[in-house]
């Protein structure tokens, strides 16, 4: 008579949850990954949770299971997975995303907030809270974008396009038009509105926002300046559309962001409204 397979000496074969990690080596893609792909997917369809980490999403995406779906990872995997796998979207404004079958985070010590989700999917909210506290970690909800650093695409090589980037970076960006760089690139504005966008996927607007966005976060990080100084400064004219701006790009308004990330305590002072706020002359 055969003997039953013991499925206690196959740890596989129960597993709630299989995490794939990040990697501080080369990428684990192409031939180098061998059969994980596969033994992913047979995770997958036996009930298995799948999770990725960072550089994790690599083998998530040579797996197959995340064709068509949205996948969060580092920001600065972004670019090499969206164009290495073109079913994939890849959101690394989000720190985490949650479908329930896969989850994926963001960057590499986003393992902390994948680790509490998980703790709270299978053990409960109660033990999460406890989880959290013990550790010190703030279990409130906070996004990957407010982090990421604006990376523009410099590699591109399209030299009159380059040029532009060049001229952007080292100008404050106020005022200028579709039309002013067009004509300093000495093209139609529909030729370089094109041009523009394939070299350094944003459009010329977004770009600028961007570098606007950018200088106005060493300003709320470093600076004294009330909010309404760090949008004149950053060039904005109109403080409410600074801050509609700001959160779109972010996810956060500027005085949040401040409140959180600035490193100055006179400035965390101003933007918690203390009384005693206003920073000697």
């Amino acid at each position: 008579m055969a003997k039953s397979r013991d499925t206690h000496q196959d740890p596989s074969s129960s597993l709630v949850a299989l995490i794939l990690p990040p990697t501080l080596a080369d990428l684990p893609v192409g031939e180098r990954i061998g059969t994980l792909p596969a033994f992913v997917r047979e995770q997958h369809q036996r009930g298995t949770t799948i999770c990725s980490v960072c550089g994790g999403a690599y083998l998530l995406a040579e797996s197959g299971l995340a064709a068509g779906r949205t996948i969060t990872t580092h920001w600065s995997h972004q670019d090499l997975i969206a164009n290495r796998y073109g079913n994939i979207r890849v959101d690394t404004d989000r720190l985490l995303i949650d479908e329930g079958d896969i989850i994926t985070a963001g960057g590499m010590m986003a393992w902390i907030d994948l680790g509490l989700k998980l703790v709270d999917r299978f053990l409960g909210t109660d033990v999460m809270l406890a989880t959290a506290r013990y550790m010190i970690i703030d279990p409130g909800a906070r996004e990957q974008s407010y982090y990421s650093v604006f990376a523009p695409k410099l590699d591109h090589g399209d030299n009159v396009i380059l040029k532009i980037q060049h001229w952007l970076h080292g100008t404050s960006t106020k005022g200028v038009t579709l039309q002013m760089m067009a004509e300093r690139a000495g093209l139609g504005d529909r030729t370089f509105l094109r041009r523009f966008q394939r070299a350094t996927g944003f459009n010329p607007t977004e770009y600028c926002q961007r570098l606007r966005i950018a200088k106005s976060r060493d300003l709320l990080e470093r600076s004294h300046l009330s909010i309404e100084q760090v949008a004149w400064q950053s060039g904005y004219d109109d403080t409410n559309a600074y801050r509609k701006i700001f959160r779109k790009i972010l996810g956060l308004s500027p005085k949040e962001y401040r409140l959180r990330f600035s490193v100055s305590d006179g400035a965390r002072r101003m933007a918690a409204g203390a009384p005693n706020a206003v920073p000697a002359l």
